[in-house]
């Protein structure tokens, strides 16, 4: 398996002792899936795992991190899921698994899925992982078809919310095979909430002002306009509060990533509704976790959802939490215990639930102390590592002694 610059191929696979997992991803782009796969790799226990990456463009934010862990990765480029060029890519891809001795292949997601899946079987890889990460409502009929069929090649399904799991069980999926494991938060990064103001000055605004934000790649599902309307609401009752959208809606297209037009249909909404200088759109920012220290209110106002960083995130911060009761929002979010839930596409209730937050900060203060307490207690990323290293075991020893047959094989050839 080529693997970049030099250093990235001084690795230990093959060891006895040491179980090799290769993650697959689309790219290294800011995401929350990405996050939670590099910050997996990060944390595996070394002694006994030896991590390596795959992609289809060496590209994103995340490359520099791994890069500083030196964690082996491997490009295999394609334009198309389907075609000349893709097989061959697949071909090349088992080969590369079975010269490492790749014991475990964990995809994620629907290109990663249809791509790494039947080519590791193709390989004998003992354990093969499809991760499923959302409820597929921006894949059409066929791509979920053809995600399910590749995914009975698979040896487990993992998700990261029941409520993804009872979504696929819906579509026709064998429920025995899903296992779930929520995301992890590096409880560390959040400390207590500031007061002093300094990133809101940064925004443009005064620094006592209440700062409202929604932290989230922009896409259409994520029902941003529906933030927007409400803060217009907002605004009428808090004329001082103030509103940000943090994150960056740019796509992939072509092997280049390009701004999406969803921003500026965004900023467009926002112009019509008044909004003018009282909200922001900051595009990514590498200083979440100070941003935060500095939030009244964090929003999520998803039409669909698999179980979101931003919401654990936000709750990790010691932030109160307003978002749609929609797919895993319900198992991180305990409604008025954590924070607010309300029916997606109702900006009606998302204001009101915002409202109430900004009326009494107390209520606000035991939310955000309790969801803290919360993502400590069942999202911590020390849990998230821990567990799905049990899960890879536990799989490898369902599929006990092939790989003592591969060895030998291996060695015969």
């Amino acid at each position: 398996m080529s693997a970049g610059p030099a250093v990235h191929g001084q690795t230990d696979a093959g060891r006895e002792d040491v179980v090799t997992v290769l993650q697959f991803l689309a790219t290294f782009a800011m995401g929350g899936t990405e996050r939670q796969a590099v910050n997996l790799a990060q944390g595996l226990d070394r002694s006994r795992f030896e991590p390596h990456f795959a992609c289809f463009r060496l590209l994103g934010e995340f490359l520099a991190d791994i890069e500083a862990a030196r964690t082996p990765w491997t490009q295999y480029e394609i334009k198309h899921l389907y075609g000349g060029r893709a097989l061959r890519q697949q071909l090349r891809f088992a080969r590369d698994l079975r010269r490492r001795r790749v014991d475990v292949v964990h995809a994620y997601g629907f290109y990663a899925n249809v791509f790494a899946i039947p080519a590791a079987r193709l390989a004998g890889v003992r354990g093969i992982v499809a991760s499923i990460r959302d409820t597929g409502d921006h894949l059409t009929r066929k791509q979920r078809l053809i995600q399910r069929l590749a995914c009975r090649l698979a040896d487990a399904i993992l998700v990261n919310a029941e409520a993804v799991k009872e979504r696929l069980i819906g579509e026709g999926y064998d429920g025995a095979r899903i296992s779930v494991i929520g995301n992890g938060v590096t409880m560390s990064r959040f400390g207590p909430k500031d007061g002093e103001g300094r990133r809101r000055r940064e925004l443009g605004f005064a620094p006592e002002a209440p700062l409202v934000a929604v932290f989230c790649r922009l896409n259409p599902l994520k029902g941003i306009e529906h933030f927007l309307e409400a803060a217009a609401r907002v605004s009428t009752r808090f004329p001082h509060a103030r509103f940000a959208v943090v994150g960056e809606g740019r796509v992939l297209q072509d092997g280049v990533i390009v701004d999406g037009p969803y921003r500026r249909e965004l900023e467009a909404h926002a112009a019509r509704l008044g909004l003018g200088d009282r909200l922001v759109f900051t595009g990514l920012r590498a200083d979440v976790p100070e941003l935060l220290g500095e939030v009244a209110v964090s929003v999520l106002p998803s039409l669909s959802e698999g179980l979101s960083n931003a919401i654990l995130e936000s709750m990790a911060a010691g932030v109160p939490v307003v978002a749609t009761a929609v797919g895993g929002n319900a198992e991180a979010v305990k409604d008025g215990v954590t924070g607010l839930l309300v029916p997606a596409g109702n900006p009606a209730a998302l204001a009101g639930a915002i409202c109430t937050l900004l009326e009494d900060g107390e209520l606000a203060s035991r939310f955000g102390r309790a969801g803290r307490e919360r993502v400590e207690d069942h999202f911590s990323e020390r849990r998230m590592v821990r567990d799905t290293e049990q899960f890879y075991l536990s799989l490898l020893a369902v599929k006990g002694g092939r790989r003592a047959a591969w060895g030998r094989a291996e060695r015969t050839a």
